[in-house]
C-alpha cells in the first residue's frame, strides 16, 4: 500500500486526477463501476487477491490500464488475454509510470 500511496502522490504532482488508491479488489472494482476513469495501474495482487476480473471489467469498459507488478517475467500467472498488457516492473518510477501511461492512452 506504501507504493500506492507513493504512485498516487507522484501522479497528483504530475496534474493528474487520482481515483483510489484501492486496498481490495471489492473496493477496486466499485470505484472502476462508479467513478469517472481514464486509465488505470493495477497491481496485480490486491491484498491476496487477484486483479484480473478488474481488469477484464475495464477492457470490457474500453479503460484503458497497465499493470504494476512484481511479476513481470511470469506470464504463467495472467490470464491469456491480458499477457500483452504493458508491465511496469516494481520498483519503479513516477517518471515510468507517467511514461507507460501516457503509452497507453496515447498522449
Amino acid at each position: 500500500m506504501l507504493l500506492a500511496l507513493d504512485l498516487e502522490e507522484g501522479l497528483r504532482r504530475a496534474g493528474s486526477d487520482v481515483v483510489g488508491p484501492a486496498g481490495s479488489l471489492r473496493q477496486a472494482l466499485e470505484l472502476a463501476e462508479t467513478e469517472m476513469v481514464d486509465a488505470a495501474i493495477l497491481d496485480v495482487n490486491l491484498g491476496g487477491e487477484a486483479v484480473f476480473p478488474l481488469a477484464h471489467l475495464l477492457g470490457q469498459r474500453g479503460i484503458p490500464y497497465l499493470f504494476a507488478t512484481a511479476y513481470s517475467g511470469m506470464d504463467e500467472i495472467y490470464p491469456p488475454d491480458v499477457r500483452s498488457v504493458p508491465r511496469l516492473s516494481k520498483p519503479y518510477t513516477i517518471q515510468q509510470a507517467l511514461g507507460t501511461l501516457r503509452q497507453i492512452v496515447g498522449a
